[in-house]
């Protein structure tokens, strides 16, 4: 029964651990995007629809949209994600 919880909290860490790059990436945004203009960070949606329909995929914008999505967040609810 314990091995059973053990391999559930393990492969729990061990997935947490394959996002900390991605968050690291996220994080490196947040002083760029937080000065933005309520204006500019509106933008930041086109801009991301242009990288798409220019050949990039999810995974190379990801970064940058959860940073603006995180301040969009953090700038209409009071919570930062």
């Amino acid at each position: 029964m314990f091995d059973f919880i053990k391999n559930i909290i393990d492969d729990n860490h061990r997935r947490l651990a394959s996002f900390r790059p991605i968050i690291a990436r996220i994080n490196q945004y947040e002083q760029q995007i937080s000065s933005l203009t309520d204006d500019k960070l509106r933008q930041k949606t086109d801009e991301f629809k242009n990288d798409l329909n220019n050949g990039k995929t999810l995974d190379d914008i990801l970064p940058e949209a959860f940073a603006v999505v995180r301040e969009a967040s953090k700038r209409t609810v009071g919570e930062r994600a």
